[in-house]
């Protein structure tokens, strides 16, 4: 199943998949909620961030580079622009995610150590009554245990459910911000710009290198 959907996708010359993005424009790669923004200070176009985002689970640990197919090749400043653009964006994502991941590791030692104090809360009120204890009482005792034992539970499983997602997230990011970017022109003739679809094909490449 996995050998058919990389199947969708081109390959370079060193083996490497190709997600193929294709714009009409430059300012099609973004998002023109504030077009007085200077292009460097925009975001990328959201349907673009998530096709990129999907492409690269798609294509899981495998290299790949991100191909920019304009109807204009674009000179020097403007792919250093979009470049820094991309580098910036997933940059900022990464960041966003890993604030998720210390918020998340504050919760789940929050809820452990509520669940401590309650389970030495519960040992104490069990000694206090020993033996001789009503029914009352032992319907508080085994509250406070139980209790304790949610809480630290719901802390181990906030640990160990919500930690992967967010681990292969900060994976992706890394990747998308980092991964080289090709600059080309259209063929000749044109064709309809569509960023959802890889594998548009064209004649002239100009490799740059990724932001560092």
């Amino acid at each position: 199943m996995k050998q058919n959907v990389l199947s969708r996708y081109e390959r370079d010359s060193e083996g490497r998949i190709v997600i193929d993005v294709s714009a009409t424009r430059v300012q099609d790669l973004y998002d023109n909620f504030d077009k007085s923004a200077p292009y460097i200070r925009r975001d990328l176009d959201q349907d673009l961030a998530e096709y990129l985002i999907d492409c690269a689970r798609e294509v899981s640990r495998n290299p790949f580079i991100i191909r920019f197919t304009l109807l204009e090749p674009p000179d020097e400043p403007t792919v250093c622009r979009i470049q820094r653009s991309v580098y910036t964006y997933f940059i900022y994502l990464k960041d966003i995610e890993m604030r998720m991941i210390m918020q998340m590791f504050r919760r789940s030692a929050i809820l452990f150590g509520i669940g401590i104090c309650i389970l030495f809360i519960s040992v104490s009120f069990n000694r206090l009554l020993e033996t001789d204890r009503s029914v009352v009482a032992n319907v508080v005792a085994e509250g406070l245990t139980i209790a304790a034992w949610v809480s630290m539970w719901e802390a181990l499983a906030v640990f160990l459910i919500e930690w992967l997602p967010h681990r292969k997230n900060l994976s992706l990011y890394q990747h998308l911000a980092h991964a080289r970017q090709v600059f080309r022109a259209a063929p000749a003739g044109g064709y309809e710009p569509d960023h959802t679809t890889p594998g548009v094909s064209a004649t002239t490449d100009r490799p740059q290198h990724n932001h560092p």
